[in-house]
């Protein structure tokens, strides 16, 4: 990534600050994303629209998610962080404003695109600058605490907006997230700023011997690559519908009033946070001890992933009461807790110099799940003999792909044998050997 040129940022940032800043950006990305799910049920009955429709609505949000993901990557390395994060959320804003008092599908679906297109490089443009502000061996755990303000974020909002939701009209939502974001844009203009190891082509897993300027599609051709590709994608169906439906499923499914609902889906998130801190400083101490990247990243990001496949094919199977709102929580955190862990891993095989690409790139693979995912559910609901059934159908499928997810990342991902394949192999060898051979399809997990 290259370095910019010192601005008035650089004497007052730090990596712990960055980090925070960083936490509280992905905080508001994803209660930008589940406001809509939480005001599921009025939005519905206001706009006269019915599940499949919801659902389409949910899914709209990732058609354009994709493109700039990529976008996002291949800026991230032309336009200083300041700008590119401030402009992204700026963006997430203006998304927002026709919602604060229209009640037209289209406007919605509208607006879902806009903001599924500015979120889609939120977490690579993340990761990409808190990697660099800290060397490799150390950057598990500060990408975990970035990546859990993704949990944190409906954590808060889920009690925050059901109370204005329900108190005041759903429209009200939409400006307190709207006044948020304004803030952060502020607060990131003056502190936001790359680290000292910006030109760092440091990784863990032997990765310093890459060559610095290793092409991209390289890395997106090795084993581990696509196996957090497949990972990320049964993950990202995981969040997507749980983010769109759990609080229909809890409302409209399990039958829990608005605040009853809300607290449940902020015990989840909260469990979410503390699973994806907790297993960086896990996957963390594994490494200090000396076990490989493929152990202590790979192998416990996929375990978990099928953790919450298990979890989530019991919930169909449990009645209505604590037992099951204990699996939602497990099922949430252990399918979600591998991110930072995973992010970690494609740092492992990939230069600085090609990294913004490579995980804009993976980001536009996994989001294909996001825009299929919800629609999906949300046709099974509709098509189903009840709410209920719906959900039931669905949560069972989505376990499944969970489970198929984590047994591929077991299989494939091994950034000790990539990274000696990468390194030993001349560039001219590898790019004339690929191009004899079918190129394997990154974004059909």
């Amino acid at each position: 990534m290259a370095t910019a040129s010192p601005s008035r940022a650089a004497s007052t940032a730090s990596p712990h600050l960055i980090v925070l800043m960083l936490f509280a950006f992905m905080m508001v990305n994803f209660a930008d994303k589940v406001v809509v799910g939480l005001a599921g049920p009025e939005i519905m009955r206001d706009m006269g629209i019915d599940a499949e429709q919801f659902g389409l609505a949910q899914g709209s949000f990732y058609w354009l998610f994709p493109v700039g993901a990529i976008l996002g990557g291949y800026l991230v390395r032309r336009v200083h962080p300041r700008a590119l994060l401030s402009g992204v959320a700026l963006l997430w804003m203006l998304s927002l404003v026709p919602m604060m008092w229209t009640n037209d599908f289209g406007v919605l679906l509208a607006t879902r695109l806009l903001l599924g297109f500015s979120e889609g490089p939120a977490m690579a443009l993340a990761t990409v600058v808190v990697h660099t502000w800290f060397t490799a061996e150390r950057r598990t755990v500060p990408t975990s605490i970035v990546t859990a303000g993704a949990a944190v974020g409906p954590l808060v909002a889920a009690p925050v907006l059901s109370y204005f939701i329900a108190a005041h009209h759903w429209h009200t939502a939409f400006v307190v997230l709207g006044v948020v974001g304004a803030l952060w844009v502020v607060a990131w203009l003056f502190i936001g700023d790359t680290g000292p190891h910006a030109a760092s082509t440091l990784a863990t897993a032997g990765a310093a011997e890459l060559p610095p300027d290793l092409p991209a599609r390289r890395v997106l051709r090795t084993g581990t690559y696509l196996g957090v590709v497949v990972l990320f994608f049964a993950a990202y169906c995981n969040v997507s519908v749980k983010t769109g439906w759990m609080p229909v499923y809890l409302r409209e499914g399990l039958g829990y009033g608005p605040q009853e609902a809300a607290r449940i889906l902020a015990m989840s998130y909260a469990a979410v946070a503390l699973a994806i801190v907790g297993l960086g400083w896990f996957s963390r101490r594994m490494t200090k001890r000396g076990k490989s990247s493929r152990i202590a990243r790979g192998v416990v990001a996929s375990t978990s992933v099928g953790v919450g496949g298990l979890a989530t094919l019991a919930l169909p199977q449990l009645p209505t009461g604590w037992l099951q709102v204990l699996m939602i929580m497990i099922a949430g955190a252990a399918a979600s807790a591998g991110y930072g862990v995973a992010y970690a891993i494609v740092s492992d095989i990939a230069p600085v110099r090609v990294r913004g690409t490579v995980l804009g790139i993976l980001v536009a693979a996994y989001s294909i799940a996001g825009a299929l995912a919800p629609t999906l559910m949300g046709g099974m609901v509709d098509g189903a003999a009840s709410v209920l059934a719906g959900f039931n159908q669905g949560l069972t499928v989505l376990g499944v792909v969970l489970l198929v997810g984590s047994i591929i990342g077991l299989l494939l991902i091994n950034p000790e044998r990539d990274v000696r394949r990468l390194s030993a192999a001349p560039a001219h060898a590898t790019d004339s050997a690929a191009a004899s051979a079918p190129a394997a399809p990154v974004s059909g997990a």
